[in-house]
């Protein structure tokens, strides 16, 4: 964060000094929520959690260097009061953001957000100092944080958005208005909370409009409920997809014999091929968004090309492909799920698996809850235990309770017959099968939403085996 001192954050937020002898002293380092993360200079922003209250550690953060902390009531320490620590938050963020005056790249969508952003910030840091989200830390609190690393350096500042309801999308895009707005697609995720997809298009596009007429919409000409968003702003619109119509277009998309994509990229100022170190046919259109960004930012096609074939995953479980000195292959992509990204992924298994061919060894789907589809739930989850038959998986483990039975049903309606699909109960249980049946040559994808911590399978699958090499990365 570019030096700010007390009197000033004071000012800017609205709040009211405590305990604070010199309001002169600047705050020099980053601001953070985790008090575990204070360094020397940094602000602490105590938020009250259901089971963790920051005030509490209040003391803890001043002792471990912090100027002063953020807070709601007085702490005993240096601190700005303020009556919304949440607000104040955005609001020092934004008005850093403006003094800046960085390119301010924001994202939104129902699926590839993270991984997307990741790209994007491969891209453009290869044309100056770019700060980015780190994981998915996309809402009220995550992006004003994410905000406020940025420098009089920092050129550009790519921020993933999140909505889990209508307005959402408005207020972060006003905390730190963009130039740059891009919208992926709007798909199944939070169905249940949204109602309708066109209700998550009403609320994904409210990005687009907050751009500036001299801004750039960046929209997926291949979905239509994106498409349609051009109509929603007064910047310019910037295409991109595989449709002819596209401004940034991939051609030719096909996928390596292990499961990579490569397509011919096409800009309005030329074309160049790229080959993909990312596992899984999805990634195309996140390689073609990211690659409209850095278009639009002055990137030539050969520099996008080049960029994108060399990228990996900046953020942990997602696509995480490591080989063990074994032979098995484990793809942890167990931060998060919905329809879409569970489609996508499971056709990512099916061609590593095609790609080590007839004397290759088994594919492996552990599959877990995919949260908040309300209605839709039972249908979707019976969709993919459906799809996973149809791309011949060799064997469909469901954990977990309801959800998982749906999973294992719509495999077993599908024609899955015998131990081809499996469920059990948690994830030491799908842990206990997988070590008693694995083999050499197998290759194992991880996948449900957050909530149900998936991820502890394929840790505890790369336990001991540290000498395995992580690909994509």
């Amino acid at each position: 964060m570019i030096t700010l001192s007390l009197a000033e954050i004071a000012e800017i937020v609205g709040g009211q000094s405590y305990d604070i002898p010199d309001p002169a002293v600047t705050v020099t380092g980053p601001v953070v929520i985790d008090s575990r993360e204070v360094a020397p200079g940094s602000l602490f922003a105590a938020f009250a959690g259901e089971r963790v209250d920051g005030h509490d550690y209040a003391q803890r953060a001043v002792e471990a260097g912090a100027a002063a902390v953020l807070a709601a009531r007085p702490v005993g320490v240096p601190a700005i009061v303020v009556d919304d620590v949440v607000g104040a938050l955005g609001a020092l963020a934004r008005a850093v953001v403006e003094r800046l005056g960085t390119t301010v790249v924001g994202l939104t969508g129902s699926a590839g957000k993270t991984s997307t952003k990741d790209l994007i910030a491969q891209l453009l840091q290869r044309k100056g100092p770019t700060a980015w989200t780190p994981g998915s830390l996309n809402n009220e609190i995550g992006l004003p944080v994410t905000a406020l690393t940025a420098t009089a350096e920092t050129e550009h500042l790519v921020l993933e958005m999140g909505a889990r309801g209508i307005g959402h999308i408005h207020y972060l895009a006003n905390l730190t208005p963009p130039r740059i707005g891009l919208v992926l697609n709007v798909g199944s995720a939070h169905l249940g909370e949204f109602g309708s997809r066109e209700a998550i298009a009403q609320a994904k596009g409210e990005l687009v409009e907050v751009l500036p007429e001299d801004g750039c919409a960046v929209l997926n000409a291949d979905d239509p409920l994106v498409r349609a968003m051009a109509s929603r702003t007064k910047a310019r619109v910037l295409l991109f997809g595989e449709a002819p119509e596209a401004d940034v277009r991939g051609e030719k998309v096909r996928m390596t014999a292990d499961g990579r994509p490569a397509f011919e990229l096409h800009t309005p100022t030329g074309c160049s091929d790229v080959t993909m170190r990312l596992y899984g046919e999805h990634h195309v259109s996140n390689a073609l968004a990211a690659a409209a960004v850095a278009h639009e930012l002055g990137m030539s096609v050969t520099e996008i090309a080049e960029a994108l074939s060399e990228a990996g995953t900046l953020s942990r479980w997602r696509m995480e492909v490591t080989e063990r000195p074994d032979g098995v292959t484990v793809v942890n992509d167990a931060y998060n799920a919905n329809p879409e990204s569970m489609r996508a992924a499971l056709r990512a298994l099916a061609a590593m698996g095609q790609a080590r061919g007839a004397d290759g060894g088994r594919t492996w789907a552990v599959l877990g809850q995919m949260a908040e589809l309300g209605d839709a739930s039972l249908a979707e989850h019976d969709a993919v235990g459906r799809l996973a038959v149809r791309l011949n998986v060799s064997k469909l483990v469901a954990v977990g309770g309801r959800e998982a039975s749906w999973l294992q049903l719509g495999a077993y309606n599908e024609g899955s017959w015998g131990e081809e699909s499996v469920h059990v109960s948690d994830a030491q249980a799908a842990v206990d099968l997988l070590r008693s049946e694995l083999r050499p040559g197998d290759v194992v994808l991880v996948k449900a939403s957050r909530s149900v911590g998936l991820e502890k399978v394929a840790l505890a699958l790369l336990e001991n085996s540290t000498e395995g090499e992580v690909a994509g990365r």
